[in-house]
C-alpha cells in the first residue's frame, strides 16, 4: 500500500472534497482521484460512496481511514526520529499557524530564529481545526490551536485568553453602551469567520445559546478584511479584543459582548505522548520564556474603555 495514496485518501475524507484535498496537497484533482482509485483497486472494494453532495465511507473505507491515520502518524514519527539524529545546528521545523492567531507567534519565532539561525522554520497556515487534526495525525509537531481541544490527544501551552467584542461602524446604536448582550445582535447581518476556522463553531454555538441563528452575509479568516467589510456597511463582526485595539476609534465602535461572553483562548499544541524533535522542544522552551511577557488578561479589565470608543494603541497581542 503506497503511503501517498493513503495520505491522499485521508485528506479527501477530511475535506469531504477531492477538489479541496487536491488544493491542500498541492496536486491536481485527477492525481488525487487516480491515487484513491488505485487504493480501492488494491483493496478490492470501494472506499467512498457519494450521497448527494456528501461523501460516505463504506465499511472498508472506515477501516482504511481510521487505520490509515495511525499509519501516517507512525510514519511521520519515524521520519522525525530519524531526522532528529542531527543536532540543533541545522534542520527544519514546521509549525501550524492559524490565520486569526499568527501575530501571537511572532515574538517566539523571532527569538527562536535568533538562537537557532540554521533551523528553517516552515509555517503551516491553516485553521485551528485543521492544525489539531494534523497534530493528532503526526503531520505537525507543534501548532496554534483554539481551546478547548481534545485532552486525550493534545497537550497545550496556553498563549492568551481574550474575549470577542462587537465591531460596528461609528455612529451605530451601540456607541453609548459599555457592553452588548449577544441577543441584542440577533437581527444584525454578520461578517463571519470561515467555515474551516474553529471560531466559526464557537460563535455559532454562542448565538444559538442566546436564542438565534446569525444572518451571515460574508466570511473571512482575516481580521483586517472583516473590519473593512464592517466599515463598508456590509454588517457587524465579532473579533478578539486585541484586534479591536488596532481599529480607528473615529471609524469603529467596539464593545465587549456579554450574555454570554465568548472566550478566545489560544495555545500552542502538540500530540500527547507523541515524539517531539530537539527543534520542537527547543521552540517550546523559547515560547515558555517569551509568552509570559505577553498580556493575557481580557481587555474588559483594562482602564481605557470609554463610551466614546477605543483609543488606537499598540498594546496587547495581535489576536489569532
Amino acid at each position: 500500500m503506497e503511503l501517498r495514496a493513503l495520505r491522499y485518501f485521508v485528506e479527501v475524507v477530511r475535506q469531504q472534497s477531492f477538489t479541496v484535498a487536491a488544493e491542500q496537497m498541492f496536486v491536481t484533482q485527477p492525481t488525487i482521484s487516480k491515487m484513491v482509485k488505485s487504493l480501492e483497486d488494491e483493496i478490492g472494494s470501494p472506499l467512498l460512496l457519494r450521497d448527494g453532495r456528501q461523501m460516505v465511507l463504506t465499511d472498508a473505507g472506515r477501516i482504511v481511514y481510521q487505520r490509515g491515520q495511525d499509519v501516517l502518524a507512525a510514519h511521520a514519527q519515524l521520519q522525525a526520529e530519524l531526522n532528529d539524529l542531527d543536532t540543533l545546528g541545522r534542520g527544519e521545523l514546521t509549525i501550524g499557524i492559524p490565520p486569526m492567531g499568527g501575530s501571537l507567534f511572532t515574538p517566539a519565532i523571532a527569538a527562536f530564529r535568533q538562537q537557532y539561525p540554521k533551523i528553517e522554520l516552515k509555517l503551516f497556515e491553516q485553521g485551528s481545526r485543521a492544525i489539531e487534526a494534523a497534530l493528532i495525525n503526526g503531520e505537525l509537531e507543534l501548532g496554534g490551536v483554539l481551546q478547548p481541544v481534545d485532552p486525550e490527544h493534545i497537550d497545550v501551552l496556553p498563549m492568551t485568553r481574550q474575549l470577542l467584542w462587537l465591531v460596528a461602524r461609528r455612529g451605530s446604536r451601540w456607541d453609548g453602551l459599555q457592553q452588548v448582550p449577544l441577543a441584542d445582535l440577533a437581527s444584525e447581518p454578520f461578517v463571519f469567520y470561515g467555515e474551516s476556522l474553529a471560531l466559526n463553531d464557537v460563535v455559532l454555538n454562542a448565538c444559538r445559546a442566546a436564542g438565534f441563528a446569525p444572518a451571515i452575509v460574508g466570511r473571512s479568516g482575516h481580521w483586517d478584511f472583516m473590519a473593512a467589510l464592517v466599515l463598508a456597511g456590509v454588517g457587524i463582526a465579532l473579533l478578539p479584543a486585541p484586534y479591536c485595539r488596532r481599529l480607528d476609534a473615529t471609524q469603529f465602535t467596539c464593545r465587549p459582548v456579554v450574555e454570554p461572553e465568548i472566550p478566545w483562548e489560544m495555545a500552542v499544541g502538540w500530540r500527547r505522548n507523541g515524539y517531539l524533535s530537539h527543534a520542537a522542544r527547543a521552540w517550546l522552551e523559547v515560547a515558555r520564556e517569551i509568552l509570559p511577557s505577553q498580556p493575557s488578561d481580557d481587555l474588559m479589565h483594562w482602564p481605557d474603555i470609554g463610551i466614546t470608543g477605543l483609543a488606537p494603541t499598540d498594546a496587547g497581542p495581535a489576536g489569532g
